[in-house]
């Protein structure tokens, strides 16, 4: 098994990360155009040639150029040589493209049950009232074992419980209608930005991100987020959230394993802090500072460290620093801040360093083998072995066609859920009632009526007009997804 260390750069000497101690998480911090994806992609293959599965997203659509080898120059051969690697090996590592929109990569979707209350709150932006409600929307249709698979499905729930909500406040609470269209208004909007591409199935599952290639290394998974970030930050950020969650739940405790078993990084980490209640900051400190006993690191990449909060920033113990720039007083308190995150180096002048760093230099500062930062040192940051830049949209889709998971989430299949059981009881009820009528006695009993329809009737309307706009629509499901977000 590889467990070499994880060479970032050079200073005075080799700059390396140690495998035992890259799941105690990390930050590459910089501004725009200082060499920020050039170190994602030395860390993320070098942890792919260690074994370790990645998930690394692509929101500039630059990202891909890790599939193939690097193409030799002289200036990559300079650089090389100055760093300590002689003769610098071009081969690009195992990817899997990932696009929510099916574009660039396979889909990825998810259930509704999979994101659960919490995380669909945060994406629909509601208060907390609105979530409250939305909590007792997913434990009405569990207690009736109904999933909740789709938008469809969400909407018919929050329909049947409008209808429902005067004989359900005595068992779930109040369910006030102004909250109801408030959340109604929001799946309109979340549709608009591309909301019915994310949800659905099949869903995918923590294990397709969990691989190796046949010869042990790990796959760097990429998600194709150029569209998704620039129209839809919210569902972005969410995604990654989810997936830090799958991982907290479902990986066993390892302790201090040799390698960690998975990395993740952020890119746009402050997305995940913007717009996020309080108390799903707290979950995701918690995460942070728990999640390592997991064997899983995660990395955030973001413009400067004060766009973490301080708890989570005094998690990261890997940390590469690139350029910041001083222009407004912001920039130069930033740039404070950034100096006072590393542990100090006597000769050196972090500070001033932060600001005259040139393209493709970093402060860096990493665990040594003990678990203590080191002093924060100047590094000439390494070449990468694959190509910096893009790749080409054919040799995308040759890798897409090729990889493992071909096939399986490429169409959409639709099984029984929410939506369908409700529609499937108003046509019966309405079924129910015509027959009723049609018996002679049906007017002269009607007429008789002080109150209305009959609790069939009333349930049959109730019912159609929770689903009525799409009741006519026939649906084949397939066979994955559950509601508590277990499909196995």
């Amino acid at each position: 098994m590889n467990t070499s260390p994880l060479l970032i750069g050079a200073a005075e000497h080799a700059v390396a990360i140690e495998p035992r101690m890259a799941n105690r998480h990390g930050l590459i911090a910089g501004a725009t155009g200082t060499g920020k994806t050039v170190t994602l992609q030395v860390l993320a293959q070098a942890f792919s040639d260690l074994g370790v599965p990645v998930f690394v997203p692509d929101i500039k659509g630059d990202f891909s150029g890790v599939a193939a080898p690097g193409s030799p120059s002289d200036r990559l051969t300079e650089r090389a040589r100055r760093v300590g690697i002689e003769p610098l090996e071009l081969y690009g590592a195992p990817v899997v493209f990932w696009d929510i929109f099916g574009e660039h990569g396979h889909p990825w979707r998810l259930t509704i049950a999979d994101l659960g209350p919490m995380l669909l709150s945060r994406l629909l932006n509601l208060n907390d009232t609105q979530t409250g409600l939305m909590q007792l929307v997913f434990r009405v249709a569990d207690d009736k074992g109904w999933l909740l698979l789709d938008l469809k499905d969400l909407r018919a729930m929050l329909g049947w419980v409008n209808e429902h909500r005067r004989e359900l406040t005595g068992h779930y609470g109040n369910v006030a209608p102004a909250s109801i269209g408030a959340i109604q208004r929001a799946l309109l909007t979340l549709e608009s930005q591309g909301g019915e591409h994310f949800f659905g199935e099949p869903a995918v599952t923590l294990e397709d991100f969990l691989q190796t290639d046949a010869a042990g290394k790990g796959v760097i998974n990429i998600l194709h987020a150029e569209r998704l970030y620039r129209n839809s930050p919210l569902v972005y950020s969410t995604l990654l959230l989810w997936l830090l969650s799958e991982l907290f739940e479902q990986l066993p405790e390892v302790g201090d394993p040799d390698r960690p078993r998975f990395v993740l990084f952020f890119d746009e980490a402050h997305l995940l802090f913007r717009n996020t209640p309080r108390s799903l900051v707290d979950r995701i400190e918690q995460v942070v500072r728990l999640i390592r006993s997991k064997g899983v690191g995660i990395y955030f990449i973001t413009q400067s460290p004060t766009d973490l909060p301080e708890s989570v920033l005094g998690q990261l113990g890997n940390r590469v620093q690139h350029a910041l720039r001083a222009f407004t007083p912001r920039d130069q308190r930033a740039v404070r801040v950034a100096a006072q995150t590393f542990r100090p180096n006597p000769p050196l002048d972090t500070e001033a360093v932060i600001t005259e760093l040139a393209v493709g230099e970093a402060l860096v500062s990493v665990l040594d083998d003990k678990g203590r930062p080191a002093p924060v040192e100047r590094t000439l940051i390494r070449p990468p072995s694959s190509r910096m830049g893009p790749l080409s949209d054919e040799e995308r889709q040759n890798i897409v066609a090729g990889s493992v998971l071909a096939g399986i989430y490429d169409e959409p299949v639709d099984r029984e859920s929410a939506y369908e059981i409700l529609r499937h009881q108003a046509e019966a009820a309405l079924a129910e009632e015509k027959t009723i009528q049609s018996r002679p006695q049906a007017a002269t009993r009607s007429r008789r009526r002080t109150r209305g329809d009959s609790v069939l009737t009333a349930a049959a309307k109730s019912t159609a007009r929770s689903i009525g706009t799409q009741i006519g629509r026939q649906i084949v499901r397939g066979l994955l997804g559950s509601l508590t977000g277990r499909r196995r």
